[in-house]
């Protein structure tokens, strides 16, 4: 259809018809008579329909005109709302924000800052997914994020890296666990023993695999759960031992009968950074989002 009508052929259709006059919808137009006629002519042809009766008095709608004239008001109108929120978003008012990032940042970080985002920013909607951390910069890097949260910083890229929090990964057991006894273990010496830990859909869940697969170690879950809380639950009753963010464990340890046990593997101590492409090309609310999250690490 659009190779065979454009917006000036709506509009003339619809400034034809309020003025009951051929002439005077061109003159709107800035048309001239020919040119606005052939633009009629074209559009009955093409719907092998005529769209207008002519008189010495003017011109009047047919059933056809008719129909189409109310169409093309639909379509103008909602070619208007479309240049409305389009300034909008060029304002930076009305937007989405898409983020990914890290399960300790997602379940221990985001939710207070987004709630103030957002009761800040009603026209703005946040599309946040949880990904391990080099899934992270590999969509921010080709645009499907606008914002990642990740743990560390690789040696090579091109986007740019904000400083955010330090996280550290601790093993968690039970009481009466033996490694409960130890101050610090390696990883390796963890996985003769059963695990409980997040579902796969979790980064940390694939993250554990891949420590471990890297070792040369088969690991697998004895249960999985859907929050640290019921990790760190069953880990009390005994079910297995866990790891999980040290500041998760220090908020349930002060309820639960369990241990933590630092890690001495490398990958344990994690500096978070937010990662974009360009802040200073990010729209005015990605931006404010960004300083809400650096404003709220507590100093």
């Amino acid at each position: 259809m659009a190779n065979h009508f454009d917006l000036t052929d709506l509009q003339l259709i619809v400034n034809i018809g309020d003025a009951s006059s051929l002439t005077r919808g061109a003159e709107k137009l800035h048309l001239s008579l020919p040119a606005a006629s052939n633009r009629v002519k074209n559009l009955e042809d093409h719907f092998g329909t005529r769209l207008f009766h002519r008189n010495s008095q003017g011109v009047t709608l047919t059933p056809s005109g008719e129909a189409f004239l109310r169409h093309a008001r639909l379509v103008l109108r909602q070619i208007d709302h479309l240049r409305g929120d389009i300034h909008e978003y060029a304002r930076g008012i009305k937007g989405q924000v898409r983020m990914l990032a890290n399960t300790t940042a997602m379940t221990e970080f985001m939710p207070a800052v987004l709630s103030r985002f957002l009761a800040s920013h009603p026209d703005v909607t946040v599309e946040l997914r949880e990904r391990l951390s080099y899934l992270v910069i590999k969509a921010v890097s080709e645009g499907s994020a606008d914002i990642g949260i990740v743990a560390g910083k690789p040696a090579s890229s091109e986007l740019e890296y904000i400083p955010y929090r330090e996280d550290r990964l601790v093993l968690v057991t039970p009481l009466e666990h033996p490694l409960g006894e130890l101050k610090e273990v390696a990883f390796s010496d963890t996985l003769a023993y059963e695990y409980v830990g997040l579902s796969e859909w979790s980064a940390i869940h694939a993250f554990l695999i891949q420590a471990a697969d890297k070792l040369g170690y088969p690991f697998r879950f004895r249960v999985e759960v859907g929050s640290f809380e019921a990790v760190c639950r069953m880990i009390e009753a005994g079910v297995g031992i866990g790891v999980v963010p040290e500041l998760v464990a220090k908020r349930y340890s002060q309820r639960l009968k369990i241990k933590l046990v630092r890690l001495s593997d490398e990958w344990s101590e994690r500096k978070l950074q937010i990662c974009v492409r360009n802040l200073e090309q990010l729209p005015s609310f990605t931006r404010d989002l960004v300083n809400m999250l650096i404003e709220d690490v507590p100093s």
